[in-house]
């Protein structure tokens, strides 16, 4: 069997499972079917989203499969007979029975170097703990979360100024290049997994009330890194005066210089606001809104 003649099964469903995706057909490989969450409703309307995989898949004219649990879809899956499987942030767990029905198994593309930041979150945790590096790992899946033993790591040095959707974006496209790198060794048996060494770092799923920053408990540094790292969700929130604030953009103050929306923080440095949106809902710089706070309260004072 020649590598471009095993029907591919792919589950992905966000911006990250895109470039595998495209990756996989662009190479010429025969994509059987793509699995992906339910349509999600979003914004302020409610209306029903469909994952971005579903609309390449669609586009591609290639069939989607959107099962609410994943044993209902398991049939269909061993009707393909001998068959791969590639996933990338698919965001749900896998059945060990879904797992079984594939030959050698179900490949992942991780933004991480396993073991290191097993879990939902490795690129936020990466920008929030000031990595110095970071990278994709390709594996093979497993039942435990993220385990599995790996056929390739590939590193990518980070500068310390990355925000997340531009860590997804780089790291997405690496992962695309590496599965299609490596996919042909791992279907013709020539490239086998090695188990995961030294100890399991896990990171875990992000909440919403993850994103409150408190000055009286956090470095600027780990503020900084917050925002970056929290940018799209669950996004970084500052309470000021009356109101809270999303800070989209900031910068480490060291000296004694305050320049414009400065805050102090429990390290001595502090953390200048350079843009945010305001309770109002307008993205807007720091000097502006506290222009306006200050207009506001002159007003009253009249």
């Amino acid at each position: 069997m020649t590598n471009m003649s095993k029907t591919i099964i792919f589950f992905g469903t966000d911006s990250f499972s895109v470039s595998a995706l495209i990756s996989l057909i662009e190479a010429g490989y025969e994509i059987g079917a793509v699995i992906t969450k339910p349509d999600s409703r979003s914004g302020r309307g409610q209306k029903l989203v469909a994952p971005l995989v579903k609309q390449v898949a669609i586009y591609h004219g290639i069939p989607v499969w959107q099962p609410a649990k994943l044993s209902e879809v398991l049939d269909q899956i061993k009707a393909f007979g001998d068959v791969i499987g590639v996933l990338s942030s698919f965001g749900k767990i896998i059945p060990q029975a879904i797992i079984d029905a594939f030959h050698p198994g179900i490949i992942n593309i991780h933004p991480s170097l396993l073991p290191l930041y097993r879990g939902p979150s490795p690129i936020e945790t990466a920008i929030l703990n000031g990595d110095t590096e970071t990278g994709v790992s390709i594996m093979k899946l497993t039942a435990e979360m993220d385990a599995g033993p790996v056929y390739a790591q590939e590193i990518y040095e980070l500068d310390g100024t990355e925000t997340a959707p531009e860590l997804y974006e780089t790291l997405s496209a690496l992962g695309g290049r590496m599965l299609i790198e490596t996919l042909p060794s791992i279907i013709e048996g020539n490239l086998l997994p090695s188990p995961q060494q030294n100890d399991a770092v896990y990171c875990y799923l992000l909440k919403k009330e993850n994103a409150l920053l408190n000055p009286a408990e956090m470095t600027a540094v780990q503020a900084e890194r917050q925002v970056r790292a929290y940018i799209q969700f669950p996004k970084t929130k500052l309470a000021y005066k009356d109101g809270t604030v999303i800070v989209t953009k900031a910068h480490i103050v060291t000296d004694d210089t305050h320049e414009d929306f400065t805050v102090a923080f429990k390290d001595g440095s502090s953390l200048t606001i350079d843009e945010l949106i305001a309770p109002s809902g307008k993205t807007m710089s720091g000097q502006a809104f506290t222009n306006g706070i200050n207009s506001t309260l002159s007003e009253q004072a009249y």
